[in-house]
């Protein structure tokens, strides 16, 4: 079964308390069997919406990955973005 472990990178404007905030943060993500191979074809510093769920990463080490369940190409397709799901 294929797999695709990494980094991704999040960065949006957020409203906090009434205000618009800056909003960086970078996840471990882990990405099995067609989800992998989709992963693996997204382009480094290439915009893609990733969804799954978050886990732990290990029962000794509590930090979060996120596990993709499915992934959409954000950018450089010029027939809209490219959906890939899960099932």
């Amino acid at each position: 079964m294929p797999v695709s472990e990494g980094r991704l990178q999040h960065r949006s404007l957020q409203i906090e308390n009434g205000k618009e905030r800056q909003v960086e943060a970078e996840i471990a993500v882990l990405a099995l069997g067609e989800s992998a191979r989709w992963l693996e074809a997204a382009p480094i510093g290439g915009m893609i919406r990733a969804s799954g769920f978050l886990a732990a990463r290990s029962l000794k080490s509590r930090t979060p990955v996120l596990h993709v369940n499915s992934i959409e190409f954000l950018e450089g397709n010029e027939n809209g973005p490219i959906l890939q799901e899960e099932g």
